[in-house]
């Protein structure tokens, strides 16, 4: 049997979680789920073109993985690393949204990303944005990692995402909005509510890290409505996106 190529989309989108995901999947119209044994992919129009993405989990290896995935059977011809990020620059506040021009990890190549600024004039541009392999949680670990890499900010699947767009030879952009600034400190638990995991399984994670200390439910609220308000300001800058991007 002759297998036909992927339907081309306009641009594919890589999300960590399906808090950075659901508020974008709420403006697509006509969306279609194609679900495999790990990892459930999407298509659908917004803005009148035709997208697709996929809620990776969170982490280098996963976000390469769902990326090259997507590459080979939604052919974008723009990929895209999307969600929240951690603050590094202290001049940058917490729910500014971001347009790296640069994706950098230690010991690995950096990479040059898409330059949208005419599109989001109200991104942050030229900065890096750093992936490392976990949660940065204190304000004193995020200034050493400003110190060591310059980055502004803080991600844990951009230079995967990238570095398989560079391998198939299409652009690829990151786009953040920066969900804890510089000066910020994360709860120790968080790490737990972000691995691929089921809602029950991480609402028990939620649970648990309460009753380890319950004054962290008043630090686990307030993360959710940043996340929510987050989550609606990150799709409404996707869906201005694809909107301005060129016609194929």
């Amino acid at each position: 049997m002759t297998r036909l190529p992927p339907q081309r989309c306009a641009a594919g989108f890589i999300f960590a979680l399906e808090t950075e995901a659901d508020p974008f999947a709420a403006r697509v119209c006509d969306a279609t789920i194609l679900r495999g044994p790990v990892l459930s992919f999407h298509e659908g129009t917004i803005a009148g073109r035709r997208v697709a993405w996929v809620v990776s989990g969170a982490g280098i290896a996963a976000a390469g993985r769902a990326a090259t995935v997507l590459l080979e059977g939604h052919a974008p011809g723009l990929l895209v690393s999307a969600g929240f990020a951690g603050g590094l620059d202290p001049a940058l506040a917490r729910g500014a949204l971001v347009l790296a021009t640069g994706a950098v990890r230690e010991g690995a190549p950096r990479f040059q990303l898409a330059r949208f600024a005419s599109l989001l004039p109200t991104a942050s541009t030229d900065v890096d944005i750093v992936t490392v392999d976990s949660i940065v949680a204190t304000a004193a670990a995020k200034r050493d990692l400003h110190a060591a890499t310059g980055a502004a900010i803080v991600d844990m699947e951009t230079h995967a995402v990238a570095a398989a767009a560079a391998a198939a030879k299409i652009p690829c952009a990151s786009v953040r909005i920066v969900s804890d600034g510089a000066g910020d400190e994360l709860p120790a638990d968080l790490a737990r509510l972000v691995t691929p995991q089921s809602a029950f399984r991480r609402a028990g994670a939620a649970l648990a890290a309460i009753g380890r200390k319950p004054a962290a439910a008043g630090t686990m609220w307030r993360l959710w409505e940043n996340a929510v308000v987050d989550g609606r300001a990150l799709a409404a800058a996707l869906e201005r996106l694809v909107a301005a991007l060129p016609e194929a």
